[in-house]
């Protein structure tokens, strides 16, 4: 095999190339993304597959000039290594390297950034409505898997496609999966299409078509690609009717076939719709073989692809684990997704209660008003949804859950920093946007057992909760066989202390506990307060150890802005107590992508950082040393 893929450098390089080189380049793509993953992780289930499609775009369009707009972004890797970051790639999702979406500041041929699904046939539609009101002339191809059409957003463009624009091409990456296997009727729509006998009938009308446009070597072609064979044009009533020409469905992996199909897209005066099957993990046994683990992952054996056991439960299990012991008990219980078993663990609890499981798609809203409407009906829905994708939903949130103080429990993954995955991953807004809707509970638990009691608490609540929690493993706390209440707004005292108060906000209770430790040789005592709750706050427990101390420090994975700090600051003045607040917590813009430990460092969250802020109050002297000792109720 040659190695042609370090002598490409931009995309013109593979117009030099013969088809059967470009085949051969495919494999080297797809040996160099085993390769370079298995050591620093990233979505290689998603890249392998679009491999073909990639190389056939940048081989007929010409980026930066025409743009490309993928959905959700997680499968750009092979887009970043034919545009001059191939030399990078072992970069990629590490301190300083390349983003694992597409990010605007990173390249010119990045048109769009995204990380959340259903954002790109908007996105290019606003970018050919723009093209076309500039008079311009460039293409505009939206790139999106078939689970970005179970996202509202995505019809929402597609109603308004037709109106607005003359020329736009959208690419239907259609593999079943997004991370789970795809659910519901567009699915069984796109299956229907893809299975449909009729559509083997019309190889001999597609041959002809595309002789006129590609020549006798392109029906050749078709003749050698068995995929091909069930045929090129094939109508899909459902995307006739928003006005897109449909074509397809085309064999996604045959390079000389896709090409000749985006020339002769390109020359349509039309919105038009290409429907390509594609292999999500093609190339890579393990990754065909285990599809949901391989959709994104950290590091493997590029071998086996095998990957090293912590040997400890993550949040996300316990979490799963302990719905299942609440639903055993309570057959109210139903757990809700929005195409994301896998990420939070909710495939754990399906085999145990099937029916009342839901996988919705990639439909945040419709997730959380759907979980409204059981609500209603005495049932007891408890939404697991990423704090970053929870965004999606603020409105039902607030209009459908909220205002008729529905018990809805919010199960809020990833909720903090995300590390790796960036700043459309990060969970670092979800207090602020949850905090000022009334009737809404906010808990944040310091362990895994304390996430098995708030969960049993939200079930015994009669409005809704929200229940945020980090990535990843806990401190490893044993959880009991039988989870205990928690009265609505008790905070926990950890410690005492006579000089200053530390609270430390769920996962960050042990920078609390540090920063006590760090003040006693310095001969101050401090107290130290597990708040549990966000809101409504224990102000009675608060506000009586604020009043006596020199100083309050509250510790959040969180943005500062609006975050846990902000209701203590609020609730504090609103008490009249005039004690200084030291708040930790993430700085008022959006934080990269990154190790968690050095991003903590790099911006302030830490107990350095609280040391440093404490420093004018420390040195000021005439400190509150006689105070009486406080005793926690």
């Amino acid at each position: 095999m040659g190695n042609f893929l370090d002598a490409i450098q931009s995309p013109a390089d593979l117009r030099t190339l013969t088809v059967p080189q470009l085949e051969l380049l495919a494999q080297e793509i797809r040996e160099r993304l085993i390769v370079t993953l298995s050591k620093t992780g990233g979505h290689i289930g998603p890249n392998l597959g679009v491999v073909e499609l990639t190389l056939a775009l940048h081989y007929v369009f010409d980026t930066p000039r025409d743009k490309f707009v993928f959905d959700v972004s997680h499968q750009a890797y092979v887009h970043k290594m034919l545009t001059g970051r191939c030399d990078r790639m072992d970069t990629i999702r590490q301190p300083g390297g390349l983003n694992g979406f597409m990010l605007r500041t990173e390249s010119e041929h990045d048109c769009y950034g995204a990380g959340h699904a259903g954002t790109a046939l908007s996105a290019a539609l606003g970018m050919a409505v723009a093209r076309d009101l500039a008079g311009g002339k460039e293409n505009v191809i939206a790139l999106a898997g078939d689970a970005a059409f179970t996202n509202g957003i995505s019809f929402e463009a597609l109603n308004n496609i037709a109106d607005q624009t003359k020329r736009l091409i959208v690419v239907l990456n259609d593999n079943e999966w997004s991370i789970d296997r795809n659910v519901g009727a567009i699915a069984k729509y796109l299956h229907k299409i893809v299975t449909n006998t009729h559509v083997s009938q019309l190889h001999d009308s597609a041959a002809r078509l595309l002789e006129r446009v590609g020549g006798k070597a392109a029906v050749n072609m078709v003749k050698r690609a068995e995929e091909a064979a069930k045929g090129m044009l094939w109508p899909s009533f459902l995307f006739e009717e928003f006005g897109l020409t449909y074509y397809g469905p085309v064999d996604g992996h045959n390079i000389g076939l896709l090409i000749e199909t985006f020339k002769f897209l390109k020359q349509q005066d039309r919105p038009v719709l290409l429907h390509a099957i594609t292999q999500k993990g093609r190339g890579f046994q393990p990754a065909l073989d285990k599809q949901k683990k391989f959709h994104g992952l950290g590091p493997y054996d590029p071998e086996t692809g095998k990957t090293e056991s912590t040997g400890q439960r993550t949040y996300s299990e316990v979490f799963a684990e302990s719905l299942v012991k609440l639903a055993n008990e309570n057959e109210k219980i139903v757990a809700i997704t929005a195409a994301m078993p896998n990420g939070t663990a909710l495939d754990l609890f399906r085999p145990h209660h099937p029916k009342r499981y839901f996988d919705v798609g990639i439909a945040e809203e419709h997730a959380v008003i759907f979980a409204a409407g059981m609500a209603t009906r005495g049932f007891m829905p408890y939404c697991a949804i990423y704090s970053t994708f929870l965004q999606r939903a603020f409105d039902p949130i607030v209009h459908d859950v909220c205002l008729q103080n529905l018990p809805v429990v919010f199960c809020m993954d990833r909720a903090g920093l995300s590390g790796d995955d960036g700043p459309t991953h990060h969970g670092l807004f979800d207090i602020a946007y949850l905090r000022g809707v009334p009737n809404m509970v906010q808990m944040a638990p310091t362990s895994e057992d304390e996430l098995a009691d708030m969960m049993y608490t939200a079930m015994l609540h009669e409005g809704p909760s929200a229940i945020r929690y980090p990535r990843g493993v806990g401190p490893g706390a044993k959880v009991k066989a039988q989870p205990r209440a928690m009265p609505i707004g008790q905070a926990e005292m950890v410690q005492e202390g006579e000089d200053f108060v530390i609270l430390g906000l769920g996962a960050l209770l042990p920078m609390a506990k540090q920063l006590a430790e760090a003040l006693q040789p310095l001969g101050y005592s401090a107290a130290v307060i597990n708040p549990r709750f966000i809101k409504p706050l224990d102000r009675e427990l608060i506000g009586r150890y604020a009043r006596r101390a020199n100083a309050v420090i509250t510790f959040e994975d969180h943005v500062l802005m609006g975050g846990f700090g902000s209701a203590v600051l609020e609730a504090l003045n609103e008490m009249g107590v005039e004690t200084p607040v030291v708040r930790i917590g993430w700085p008022d813009h959006f934080i990269e992508h990154g190790k968690v430990d050095a991003l903590r460092a790099r911006h302030g969250v830490s107990v350095e950082a609280a040391l440093e802020k404490l420093g004018p109050i420390l040195q000021r002297g005439g400190l509150n040393r006689g105070a009486p000792k406080l005793v926690a109720r």
